[in-house]
């Protein structure tokens, strides 16, 4: 049997080395992002207003990366090459957080930015690689991989928040290091163990070593990867020009998807309109659901009475219920399979997008029983997050699933790379969403009135006055909850609008379930 053959609970054994590898990757980047906010907000003393901007800056770059990071591996390096090269990149970017300087907080987050764009869609792509196409357990497959991720997502807040808190933010940030070289351990050791075979490898020794300057392609790319990280630090640093880089990465998009549309036989034409479906709603989808990293843990801070954790920790919750639900949720793909009732994935997208409007709907309906202090019950969190997690079950590793089937396997990671940019868009919207909590005593708030202001009352219970008439603390409530309350209903309209066309998306998907 080829070491690449063997299998662990009835899946490839390279998947469980892929499981561990960005479960700890996952550790390192969801460490620092439920630090972020709070240690811009606390520590360096920015403004609500600017701390939303620089951490959707960086949530969005460091999925738009992934772009180029795919492209680069389809042409040049391979998926191996370009994880180990991302890993070390992300390592370095973590350690140096905690040096507390500005230009040491912009290079760090530049460096992690980089380093995600070769990691995020190779790591991903290659688990598509383990399995033949059509295979039933590809789904299945994924879940699993996703619940590595989240495993990463749920430890990392826990622990790095506890340290920051107990002893300083640097050794928040310092953990976050430790996991992602934990990270590429376990990827060297799969490699070492041979348990890929030859899947993820660059087979183009000529291109790969054609000599400019005395360097070969490699060592070219990583120059001017690190040449690179001047111009993210000064989008990060000049955040509110930032839709101009969402203008030229359309415009790169765009022209790639046109490319490849013009060089693939037609079942694959119409594959990438599925692709570009997906990743619209994909979109849609990350632009609510990315109020977890900002506004829901400045909203946990100042307005939820928490019990047994800090508002850092809350970040973790998420990733908890999808530890408990994946498996589950892998078997029931695989049982409804062999029943033949397993609802093709356009349904499933449309279901995601309808849960996760339902939970911010439960965020925003806290405010009915908030104390004297304008503080809510945690109770609301909990369940708001468990019911947006298996919304996000619904969508997110099925997408991922998807990307894998829908490419032109000459096109994989470009594609995932694609799918990824679904992250780029939501997270910069997620910030605009989230500068819209933000209390502006010159401004009234834009859901305090007409229709948007009756859908919050019904929602929330809060009247338009409190957002001007009450005193600090409502109407930083009303802030809140005013938004999730809107953009919850309107997530709900989106995911029924999703189910009822899912017939024409099938069709497009020409074949893939």
């Amino acid at each position: 049997m080829k070491e690449s053959s063997k299998t662990m609970f009835g899946h490839p054994k390279g998947l469980f080395y892929l499981f561990f590898a960005e479960m700890w990757e996952r550790f390192s980047f969801y460490g620092m992002r439920a630090l972020l906010v709070l240690y811009m907000t606390k520590q360096l003393l920015f403004e609500d207003h600017l701390s939303y901007g620089v951490y959707a800056a960086y949530m969005s770059l460091v999925y738009f990366t992934p772009l180029i990071g795919g492209f680069l591996a389809d042409q040049y390096l391979g998926f191996r090459r370009s994880i180990i090269i991302g890993g070390v990149m992300m390592a370095i970017g973590h350690f140096l957080l905690s040096i507390e300087l500005p230009i040491f907080f912009y290079g760090s987050l530049a460096l992690i930015i980089v380093g995600n764009g070769f990691f995020k869609p190779n790591i991903s792509s290659f688990v598509g690689c383990l399995y033949e196409d059509k295979d039933i357990r590809r789904d299945a497959g994924f879940t699993i991989f996703y619940m590595g991720i989240n495993i990463g997502g749920a430890l990392a807040p826990l622990l790095c928040a506890w340290l920051a808190e107990s002893y300083g933010w640097h050794y928040g940030f310092m953990l976050a290091g430790i996991g992602m070289l934990v990270g590429l351990f376990y990827f060297q050791r799969g490699l070492s163990s041979r348990v890929f075979g030859e899947r993820g490898t660059f087979d183009n020794d000529e291109i790969y070593n054609k000599k400019v300057w005395g360097l070969n392609v490699g060592q070219r790319i990583v120059i001017l990867s690190i040449l690179s990280l001047p111009f993210f630090m000064i989008i990060l640093s000049f955040n509110q020009y930032e839709h101009y880089m969402v203008w030229l990465a359309s415009f790169a998009i765009l022209f790639g998807l046109i490319k490849i549309y013009e060089s693939v036989d037609p079942p694959f034409k119409t594959r990438l309109w599925a692709v570009t479906y997906f990743t619209l709603l994909m979109a849609v989808f990350w632009a609510v659901f990315e109020q977890a990293g900002s506004s829901l843990t400045l909203f946990a801070d100042r307005n939820m009475n928490l019990i047994g954790m800090n508002a850092a920790q809350t970040n973790s919750i998420n990733s908890g219920f999808i530890i408990l639900l994946a498996i589950p949720f892998s078997m029931l793909w695989d049982a409804l399979n062999k029943k033949g009732l397993n609802p093709n994935s356009a349904i499933k997208a449309g279901i995601g997008l309808l849960l996760l409007g339902v939970g911010f709907v439960i965020f925003g309906s806290s405010a009915q029983h908030a104390d004297e202090w304008a503080k809510t019950p945690m109770v609301y969190l909990i369940v708001g997050y468990l019911v947006l997690t298996i919304g996000e079950l619904f969508i997110s590793p099925i997408g991922l699933s998807k990307m894998s089937e829908l490419s032109a396997p000459k096109y994989l990671a470009f594609i995932m790379g694609v799918f990824f940019t679904s992250s780029f868009y939501g997270h910069f919207f997620a910030g605009k969403i989230a500068q819209m909590t933000t209390i502006n005593p010159n401004e009234s708030n834009p859901f305090s009135s007409g229709i948007l202001g009756k859908v919050t009352e019904i929602v929330s219970g809060m009247g338009p006055e409190m957002s001007l008439h009450g005193d600090a603390a409502r109407q930083q409530l009303y802030s809140f909850v005013s938004v999730y309350s809107v953009f919850g209903c309107l997530a709900i309209a989106i995911g029924i609008i999703s189910i009822l066309i899912s017939p024409i998306i099938k069709r497009w998907m020409n074949g893939v379930h």
